[in-house]
């Protein structure tokens, strides 16, 4: 049997902020509810199906809506779109359908809210997800991609944001 050592979260948390991180804004929509949020835990799984995941706080109850919508949209962002990261981070008291009024968002081919100005937005459909004690990572196949003019990109490191 494996020696598991327990790590601290707080000092994980720490040595994680030293971790720089594409942010990303990942939306999703269920009827009328919309729902979106920053991270910076998302990655490319494949091309073949296009395919990507996300990781998101499972014990915040208005996460459940994406992992019953079955569609979500990654979109990356670019340094202009520090105010956006800040609405749907949680920095901003804003409310919901303020926070989806600080830009504006489109539709491609699932119904996922999807950046207008994204660097680059994925519409996927979930195909897999995995629980962990905190975290859910949702797999999806893309189902549309679209892409903007070449920007800095916003890169998160040191618990700040950063142009790269």
């Amino acid at each position: 049997m494996l020696n598991r050592q327990h790590i601290d979260p707080g000092l994980y948390r720490d040595a994680m902020s030293r971790y720089a991180g594409h942010v990303q804004l990942v939306t999703t929509a269920m009827g009328e509810l919309r729902r979106g949020v920053t991270i910076t835990a998302a990655c490319s799984v494949s091309d073949n199906p296009a395919s990507v995941l996300v990781c998101l706080n499972n014990t915040n109850p208005k996460n459940e809506i994406f992992f019953r919508s079955g569609i979500f949209a990654l979109n990356t962002l670019g340094a202009h779109h520090q105010g956006v990261a800040d609405a749907f981070s949680g920095r901003t008291s804003l409310a919901n359908d303020d926070r989806f009024a600080s830009a504006r968002f489109e539709m491609l081919a699932t119904g996922a809210p999807v950046l207008a100005d994204a660097l680059a937005a994925f519409d996927c459909r979930v195909i897999d997800i995995k629980e962990l004690p905190t975290h859910n990572v949702i797999f999806g196949e893309v189902a549309a991609v679209r892409f903007s003019e070449k920007h800095p990109a916003l890169i998160y490191l040191n618990r700040d944001y950063h142009a790269l």
